[in-house]
């Protein structure tokens, strides 16, 4: 056994993980990992990332950090789900042989019994879910259509949307946007709808994005101001959204802020707790991520609820997470501890209640 394996064993023992899986297809250029988190409270449900790595500790650590924050996102989001989440270390822009490659990963959900319930992510699409769907019932977000809950983008941005509200009612008595500034690092898919409702609501908007498309769009369409890459860190403002990769709050960044409020739909939008301290030293109001963002896997989810996927019911639900910051923050306030380790608190103990219940 070599170190990198007992690296990996460790780190799914300190997480609490339940089950890791590799699959390996090199006849249909597949190459997956599966990680199952939690699944106390129902199957694990997460999306399905395509991506290139630098290496495959890098995939891991992916899936195995973001698997358990999905059991966080879907506990303190009251669905009755667990967490998980799924890798395809593959080029996002793979064209040729892609059905085929879905086909069989379908095939490989299918051989988990249901123990793990597929979404779209980053670098998949609802036209790759349908694939999946074709060798297995466990890839959710299908097409509205056939009754699924389709693209999960919009409902992601209303959630973050409704959280920046909360936040600036918290930090600056008043939930009006109007003229507030705000900068979005990123605006693909959850990015380009959020800037449409912030624009709708009068804030003024900076974005970065590393596709020339989307910041032209950005620009002609909703009036925003374009940055490069780095600059975002530096522009003046009140709400920092980081709507594209994690860890972009980290020892180097954190300095070069100058916002009020960090309110985005990326996913592990710091580096690690190191960081608590030094947000709480800038005065700067954190909104846990993992909450702000549920907006997508409450629709997802939403397809296994009884009656199957519902439009009221979904945009109640993703509304809702408007209330759980303000409970969040609240907490936070009563337990003297930073919100996300809070939040977190919150999810683990509605899980605990679960596994008594189970118990009797």
């Amino acid at each position: 056994m070599t170190g990198n394996e007992i690296k990996v064993l460790g780190e799914v023992e300190k997480r609490g993980h339940e089950q890791v899986v590799f699959f390996h297809y090199p006849q249909v250029g597949l190459k997956a990992i599966v990680g199952i988190h939690n699944t106390v409270l129902g199957p694990a449900l997460g999306g399905c990332r395509m991506r290139l790595y630098e290496d495959e500790s890098q995939a891991i650590d992916d899936v195995l950090r973001l698997s358990e924050g999905m059991t966080y996102k879907s506990s303190i989001a009251g669905l009755d789900l667990g967490g998980g989440k799924s890798c395809l270390i593959v080029d996002p822009a793979m064209k040729e042989g892609r059905k085929e490659m879905f086909y069989k990963f379908g095939e490989c959900l299918e051989s988990l019994n249901g123990r793990y319930i597929t979404a779209e992510d980053m670098g998949t699409c609802v036209e790759d879910i349908m694939h999946m769907r074709e060798k297995t019932k466990w890839a959710a977000g299908f097409s509205q259509e056939q009754g699924g809950s389709g693209d999960p983008s919009p409902w992601t941005a209303m959630g973050v949307f409704h959280s920046i509200i909360a936040a600036c009612e918290r930090k600056y008595d008043s939930k009006d946007l109007n003229g507030r500034h705000i900068t979005l690092q990123g605006v693909g898919h959850v990015g380009m709808y959020l800037l449409e409702s912030l624009r709708e609501s009068g804030a003024k908007v900076t974005v970065c994005d590393t596709s020339e498309d989307s910041l032209n769009k950005a620009k002609s369409e909703f009036g925003a101001e374009v940055v490069s890459l780095e600059e975002i860190y530096d522009v003046d403002c009140d709400v920092y959204a980081p709507c594209a990769i994690g860890q972009t709050v980290n020892p180097e960044t954190l300095p070069r802020l100058t916002c009020d409020i960090i309110a985005g739909a990326a996913n592990n939008q710091l580096s690690d707790e190191s960081v608590y301290s030094a947000i709480l030293d800038k005065n700067i109001l954190y909104c846990p991520d993992f909450v702000i963002n549920s907006g997508g896997v409450i629709s997802v989810g939403g397809e296994f609820i009884e009656g199957g996927w519902s439009e009221e019911w979904t945009q109640n639900k993703v509304k809702n997470i408007y209330h759980t910051i303000h409970r969040i923050l609240d907490e936070s306030e009563k337990r003297s501890k930073f919100p996300e380790v809070v939040a977190i608190e919150l999810a683990k103990e509605r899980i605990q209640e679960a596994e008594e219940k189970q118990k009797g």
